[in-house]
């Protein structure tokens, strides 16, 4: 990672708005919101129905419009965060064989577009927050903006320093339903312990399969000096301590679906998480780093889908 842009430019920036917002989109991979998104549409159902002292003007109509702006707010922060990463790490890309096709390091996209599309993600996401008061009068999204956009920048510079960066990367999309919640009904992160269950998974969850992820570049890490798990502890220490996170993050999906928030759809979805999860590290032992595709993607994919999906049912049912 590094904030310096690359001297030189193998290929020739894009031209045309279009041109741009295609090379953008693509490298970023929107697709891959799948991760986050699922959590925080189940943390908004949870406050609208689990919260003792939701507003009880809060109708279906109006929590659709809400809900439309809990996913412009994601779709919205995780572009910023990327590009704010590609952006950061645009020196380090250029010289990782892995990372150097990166539109910014390798040129596709010019520096001073990724930064102008960063700085209006940035400013959407604002105007979306602010849009919650308009709605229904909660500031909550407004006054914690900033604060949420720089924590979720810090994770593209957490390398820099520290080999917990995995976790501060668990918590950045753990914010999700934490955040979800704010905006449908603060006071539901008093009343529904779920969420904060909720949360404590998708921290474990997303910073064991990140500790993975970067088994692929721990010898890039330690040549240039870069902090991760793998390259502190070494690939058998780092895969042990995910497996543990893993482990842990099982236990706060069982805590949630033992909190009375949801029912019986998302104990079964429980079940195919860990088993997800399970596989996740057997295709590791026996394929190694050429698991990770189907590892990293796919299954955690399918682990945020059926979770999402069934506490959101449950909610619905119950």
């Amino acid at each position: 990672m590094g904030a310096a842009r690359p001297h030189a430019s193998p290929s020739s920036p894009a031209r045309g708005i279009t041109a741009r917002l295609t090379l953008a989109a693509g490298d970023i991979k929107l697709a891959h919101s799948v991760f986050a998104l699922p959590f925080a549409l189940l943390g908004a159902f949870l406050a609208w129905r689990g919260s003792t002292e939701a507003p009880p003007t809060i109708s279906g109509a109006r929590f659709a419009a809400l809900l439309g702006l809990v996913v412009i707010c994601m779709v919205l922060a995780r572009t910023w965060a990327m590009l704010i990463n590609r952006l950061a790490d645009a020196k380090f890309d250029a010289a990782n064989p892995r990372t150097a096709r990166r539109v910014i390091a390798s040129g596709q996209l010019a520096y001073r577009d990724g930064v102008l599309l960063a700085i209006l993600c940035a400013l959407g996401f604002i105007a979306a927050c602010s849009a919650f008061y308009w709605l229904q009068g909660n500031l909550w999204p407004l006054a914690l903006c900033l604060p949420v956009l720089a924590w979720l920048a810090l994770y593209s510079f957490a390398k820099r320093f520290t080999a917990l960066c995995h976790v501060l990367l668990g918590t950045a999309l753990a914010i999700s339903p934490l955040a979800a919640a704010l905006a449908i009904a603060p006071h539901a992160l008093q009343s529904v312990m779920a969420l904060w269950w909720l949360a404590g998974m998708v921290t474990l969850w997303v910073a064991g399969f990140d500790v993975l992820y970067a088994l692929q570049d721990e010898q890039f890490d330690k040549r240039t000096g870069l902090h991760s798990l793998p390259a502190a502890l070494g690939p058998s220490r780092a895969v042990w301590l995910s497996r543990a996170m893993h482990f842990a993050a099982a236990g706060c999906m069982v805590m949630v679906a033992r909190s009375g928030s949801v029912g019986l759809l998302f104990t079964g979805a429980v079940v195919v998480a860990i088993a997800c999860l399970i596989a996740e590290h057997v295709v590791l032992v026996r394929r190694g780093l050429a698991g990770l595709p189907l590892a990293f993607f796919t299954l955690n994919g399918v682990i945020s889908l059926v979770l999402g999906t069934a506490g959101i049912v449950d909610v619905l049912m119950r």
